[in-house]
Formats: C-alpha cells, structure tokens, sequence
C-alpha cells in the first residue's frame, strides 16, 4: 500500500483520534445503557431488532448513514473469487469513524425521506472512496488494466461518477465499477447501507471478476461474515478485540501487564485492522493468501471438519473461524520485545501498527497465528 510522504507522517494521529473515537463512542452508548435513558427504538438496538445509523467521515464533514445491529451467522460464500486488493490513497478524511444512534429512528424504522437522504449520503462517500484506490490490482486483471479510455469514461458516466479526470482509464473503469456495486449493496443491505472500508473488501473481488453481477454476489457472501464489522452496536467489533486481547493474555502475559499499564489491553490499536480484515496492512497478494486461508479455515468449520478425533490428531491446527483474530494478535506478538522496552504510550503503539503496512511477511504471520490455534484455542473458546 503506497501512501504520500505527507499522509505517512500524518496517519497515526488520524488513527489516534480513530481509537479515541472509538472508545468515547462506545462509553457513551454502555453509560446510555446502564443509565436507563434510552427511548423505545433505542430499547430495539439492544435486541437487535431495528434499524440505526453510522458516520463516516469525508471532506471532514460528518455524514449520518444507516446501519445494522442486526447480524448473519451465514458463512460467506465467494466461491470463484480469489481476493485481491486495491490499496488507497488516503488524506486525513480517510479514517474509519464511530457510530452514534440517529435521533431519526422511529418504532424502529426511517422515514421514506431519511432514506432517500441515507442513500445520497452514501453515493457522495462511496464516489470519494473510489476516486481514492489505487492500481496496486493492475497485474492481477490485464483487461481491466487495458481498458480503453471511452469504455472507461463511459462506465464512469453511466454510474453519474465525477471528477475523474486526473485517473487514467483503468483507475476510471476500476471505480465506476466499486460505484456501480456499492451502490447496489446499499441498496440490497438498507440496514448496513455503506460504511467506509467496504470498498476495501470489494476492490479484490472486482479486480479478479470481470462482470458485475457476479462480483456483487460474491460480495454479497462475503458480507455475510464481514458485515458485523459495520454494526451499530459494535458489538462484533468488540467481541473481536476482546479475542485478540485473551490471545495476548494467555500467550504473553509480560506484554499484556505492560498493555493494561498503557490502558492498551483493550486492544483497539489493532481496531483497523479488525475492520477491513488486515487489507490495509497488507500488500494486493499477502491479501489474497491471508482471505483464502481464512475462508478455507471458515469452509472447513462450516462442513464439520476437525470436530472428530481423527481429524484433530491429523490436523496440526483445527479450523477456526477466527483465523484473521489470531493473525492480528500475532502480528502485535513480533513486536513484543519493541512495545515492551520502547513504546509508553497507545500513540507509539499505534504508530507502531501504522508502519506495519507493506512490512509483513504473511507466510510467517500464519505460521505463527497457527502456532497460537494449536496452543491457546479451546482455551479462548471456553473463555468467551
């Protein structure tokens, strides 16, 4: 992932303000909670029955948007897809940001208005997200590389893209197309609507698949899993750092005393990471290892494998469908001996997962995260 030599001085402090965001965030929501002030459709949230929504940032204004707190247990089914990436260019508007609860909300429901705005909302960030990817896919998808300038105009045309006009054809027909897609997820998915870093997920798959609608289901599959990230509630994201914390628990508890001594041990420097599945730390074809050995370790829970006793004593690590969670915590695991003697503060640590992109080795980083499924996982599963 290639950023401007400005941006690369500047991020940490975005994602600073990212994880402090975060936190506030979700204090608010749990003292809302705990203190009984809630009205009825906030009452719903907590069910998990109703609608709600995100912001997410762009042109450093705040922009409401709809969002689920419901959640699929549906594995993602993107078969045919092999995952690439599209890498970003980012300015300071590019951080993914809280969700707050939407006074809008009604029994539950928005408005026909509020969703005609939602959706706007969402088509102004979605294009600034898709001006934004880079050509890092561009050997892994030749005819889209090689796409002539009028078809390329013309897709950015059809989809009403704009603004366009320092792309080359190939980055124009590359966005049209994340446009075109989001925008009907969006619409597929009112209750996730779009949230930045969905364009993250969707970049791999279209710079693989050539016809939209097949790229749209895949990515529909994929959401499944993945939509969770983008809940209301955070209660998905929260359940995921909560397992990369009890990794790094009950596989170091050095570093971790020297997280809690930090406030760190709630993990969320590893927030983004949790987000948009390692795609921002990780080069276009580390991505796609890290997701295909993901998505096999999440097929193989699906269908049963590993639960009998002769596939455990076959299998060096059983599958799990949280394979990214023991990546991510071995990704912080390397950096063991730098955080403890170096870092003393959650800035530095933060930074410190800022510089990791483009600096991992995906191999030994599942190595190792397979390493921690030997060791810790019927540990972290009877903990949860």
């Amino acid at each position: 992932m290639q950023f401007s030599g400005r941006l690369v001085q500047n991020e940490h402090i975005a994602i600073s303000e990212e994880v402090e965001s975060a936190r506030e965030s979700l204090s608010s929501y749990e003292r809302t909670t705990d203190d009984g002030i809630m009205d009825d459709s906030t009452s719903i949230l907590l069910e998990g029955d109703s609608r709600s929504t995100r912001i997410t940032n762009a042109d450093d204004s705040a922009l409401n948007t709809d969002s689920s707190d419901t959640d699929s247990s549906e594995d993602a089914d993107v078969n045919g897809a092999s995952p690439a990436s599209d890498g970003r260019e980012y300015d300071e508007s590019d951080v993914l940001t809280k969700p707050e609860i939407s006074p809008t909300l009604k029994n539950g429901t928005l408005s026909p208005v509020q969703n005609t705005e939602d959706f706007s909302t969402w088509q102004r960030i979605i294009r600034l997200d898709a001006v934004r990817a880079n050509c890092e896919w561009i050997p892994y998808s030749y005819s889209q590389a090689t796409v002539s300038a009028t078809r390329a105009c013309r897709s950015a045309e059809a989809v009403g893209l704009k603004d366009y006009d320092h792309l080359e054809p190939y980055r124009i027909f590359h966005a049209a197309r994340l446009v075109a897609i989001l925008e009907a997820y969006a619409l597929y998915d009112p209750e996730i609507g779009y949230c930045q870093g969905m364009s993250d997920l969707l970049s791999p798959i279209i710079a693989i698949i050539t016809e939209d609608h097949e790229a749209f289901w895949c990515f529909v599959g994929f959401m499944r899993k993945a939509r969770h990230n983008f809940r209301l509630d955070e209660v998905g994201i929260r359940r995921q750092l909560k397992i990369v914390s009890r990794i790094i628990k009950f596989k170091d508890s050095h570093l971790y005393r020297h997280l809690q001594k930090l406030q760190a041990d709630d993990c969320f420097f590893v927030y983004r990471m949790v987000v948009v599945l390692f795609r921002r730390e990780l080069t276009f074809e580390q991505t796609m290892c890290l997701w295909e050995v993901m998505w096999a370790d999440q097929a193989a829970v699906k269908i049963g494998i590993g639960k009998s006793a002769w596939s455990r004593i076959r299998q060096r690590a059983p599958p799990t469908n949280d394979l990214l969670l023991y990546a991510i915590a071995a990704s912080v695991l390397q950096r063991r001996k730098l955080i403890i003697e170096r870092y003393n503060s959650m800035d530095e640590i933060l930074r410190e997962c800022t510089s990791m992109a483009g600096q991992l080795d995906v191999w030994k980083l599942l190595d190792d995260a397979h390493d921690l499924v030997v060791t810790l996982h019927n540990k972290i599963e009877s903990s949860l």
